[in-house]
């Protein structure tokens, strides 16, 4: 289940059309801390199993 780049577009016209153009650098820095922190947390979940 592949995106392709028709529905990538659709799905970013949609998130500019909901969040507007001057909140999208704040939701990709959030998204972006967000993935960081979410991978920290397995990382040290894995740690937590192997001790």
């Amino acid at each position: 289940m592949g995106l392709g780049m028709g529905e990538l577009l659709v799905v970013l016209l949609i998130v500019v059309l909901f969040f507007g153009g001057k909140k999208l650098p704040q939701l990709g820095s959030a998204l972006g801390e967000s993935i960081k922190n979410f991978k920290k947390g397995m990382k040290d979940e894995d740690n937590n199993k192997k001790s």
